[in-house]
């Protein structure tokens, strides 16, 4: 078996940093989103509740590649309209911000519902216990209850953002140069597809292993103070 890259190793690395900046844009968006969905879902309000609900119904019932290639090519006739309003003609989506978008939103739909398991998860009397102490319901949120639903829902969280570095390939349907594609394109002149994409398994699963390394280290320091009391 020939294991040789060729001229091809950089265009792969520069691939797996493509790969790398898409998950983490991607992830913050998602993140963003879940958590205004979360907040949505379990609002006392009926419309915020059927507007988280639709959100995550809707997005998790279609496949990302179709959100990818939907937001991508829907996009176009859009913003030429919207760039020919504001004189700048020519104006379209690249490929990495659809991607971020697509990506986003599959995440955040996901997460919405990992969010919310932990939003509920937290005990109702810690809520009751800061508004008898005083304090805002704002400051309730992000000083007693975001640190233990954080805690809780850190490990969902963690595996859907597995899927989601894996969920990148799909952005090479639309051009994007990150691991995939590269590994197309050294397919298609060497001729060696086992060669190219083995390596583009190794790359992921390496990404992995970084990011289950991170995933440990957050999940340890995010159940510090819940440890000692234990």
């Amino acid at each position: 078996m020939n294991f040789e890259l060729h001229e091809f190793g950089p265009a792969l690395a520069a691939g797996m940093l493509m790969t790398v900046k898409l998950a983490l844009s991607a992830l913050c968006l998602g993140l963003v989103l879940g958590l205004l969905g979360a907040l949505a879902k379990t609002s006392s309000h009926r419309g915020l509740q059927w507007l988280g609900g639709t959100y995550s119904t809707l997005v998790r019932g279609v496949p990302e590649l179709l959100w990818v290639l939907l937001i991508y090519f829907g996009t176009v006739n859009g913003l030429r309209a919207l760039g020919e309003l504001i004189g700048i003609p020519g104006l379209e989506l690249n490929a990495f911000a659809a991607g971020v978008i697509a990506l986003g939103l599959c995440f955040g739909a996901y997460a919405t519902e990992v969010f919310r398991g932990a939003l509920l998860a937290v005990p109702k009397g810690h809520r009751e216990a800061g508004l008898a102490l005083g304090m805002s319901r704002p400051r309730i949120f992000f000083r007693v209850v975001m640190p233990q639903m954080w805690r809780i829902a850190l490990p969902g969280l963690g595996n859907l953002f597995m899927i989601l570095m894996k969920d990148t390939a799909l952005v090479s349907v639309i051009g994007l140069e990150e691991i995939m594609r590269h590994a197309q394109i050294a397919v298609s002149v060497t001729k060696e597809p086992f060669t190219f994409y083995l390596a583009a398994a190794f790359m992921y699963l390496a990404l992995t292993v970084v990011a289950m390394t991170g995933m440990y280290f957050l999940e340890k320091r995010a159940a510090r103070g819940f440890t000692r009391s234990a």
